[in-house]
């Protein structure tokens, strides 16, 4: 008797470890910890702890150490990685659905961008994650896209003409350069850095808040305000990682996304508040404004192609979208 006891002492001993021990989650994204990226990892990190009562930690993987975005998003899908944080540019790949949010000029501002994403229409697009291995746990944000390189100021379509602009394997935004006259060059984040030091390309686009954490002041001279492109984020989660979670644990990751991409607006929405007057104290000259209805118009062939592809309708409701 004394014996069934102990064994069902030691059995409840044993089960209880198992139910309070520790599971880490591993978190890759390609900017620093000072990033809207690095701000988002870290507060789903607080967040998910909080949740459930530390069950579940949050280790952060910024600046490239787990590989680029297109790499980290292939190991999210075979459950070799448990979450990545990324822009949207790459995820189009995966899921064509999302490449409607990177058609230039597509959005009025920003208030209208977030309104979008978050009504049914960008709810709809993240509910076509979960068919390729991927769950997406809430829209982030970028910011808008703008110009840098190291000719000429940029000020009209035809100044980027020749340019070799980096751009992220985005069938969209390559197809918008290429129209505009420019060279785009698809390259791997980790690669940019170089790319520009060493002349391989001439520029690059990215949101100010990209900009400024990767100090690509450094390395780029002109930077132009074009805002040709809303760029949103993304938080991600593996489906296998996520369908072996309770329905409870669910609940708190899906929680915590939403509250990591409400932090990761904020950090845009301070960055864009003095982003650019810090950029011109790093030594950017700075063009601060375009003639966007020229660019537009030039642009008139890519937004044909786009039509095609994404249904003149579906781009005409979220143009409208109030």
């Amino acid at each position: 008797m004394r014996i069934a006891t102990l064994t069902a002492a030691l059995l409840m001993t044993a089960f209880a470890g198992v139910a309070s021990a520790q599971s880490t989650i591993k978190i890759g994204y390609t900017l620093p910890p000072n990033s809207h990226y690095g701000t988002a990892g870290r507060v789903f990190g607080e967040e998910i702890a909080k949740l459930t009562n530390g069950r579940y930690k949050a280790e952060q993987f910024p600046a490239n150490a787990l590989g680029g975005e297109r790499e980290m998003i292939e190991s999210l899908q075979l459950g070799n990685l448990e979450m990545v944080i990324t822009s949207s540019g790459p995820v189009g790949n995966f899921v064509p659905e999302v490449a409607i949010t990177d058609i230039p000029f597509l959005f009025r501002d920003t208030a209208h961008a977030r309104a979008v994403l978050d009504s049914p229409i960008g709810q709809d697009i993240l509910a076509r994650f979960p068919a390729k291995g991927l769950v997406a746990l809430g829209w982030g944000e970028q910011g808008f896209r703008h110009l840098t390189n190291n000719k000429r100021p940029v000020k009209q379509p035809e100044d980027l003409k020749g340019l070799k602009i980096r751009t992220m394997e985005n069938q969209v935004h390559m197809t918008a350069f290429r129209t505009l006259g420019a060279s785009p060059t698809p390259m791997a984040w980790p690669e940019v850095i170089g790319g520009l030091q060493q002349g391989t390309i001439d520029g690059q686009e990215n949101p100010l808040s990209v900009i400024v954490s990767a100090k690509l002041s450094e390395v780029q001279k002109h930077l132009t305000l074009s805002r040709h492109v809303y760029s949103p984020a993304l938080i991600l989660i593996s489906k296998r990682t996520f369908d072996a979670l309770s329905a409870d644990d669910k609940k708190a990751f899906q929680e915590a996304g939403k509250v990591a991409a409400a932090a990761m607006r904020k950090h845009i929405d301070d960055v864009e508040k003095k982003g650019v007057e810090d950029l011109k104290a790093a030594g950017f000259q700075v063009v601060e404004e375009v003639d966007t209805a020229k660019f537009q118009t030039v642009l008139a062939p890519a937004f044909a192609e786009y039509a095609k592809k994404f249904g003149a309708d579906k781009i005409e409701k979220i143009r409208t979208y109030k």
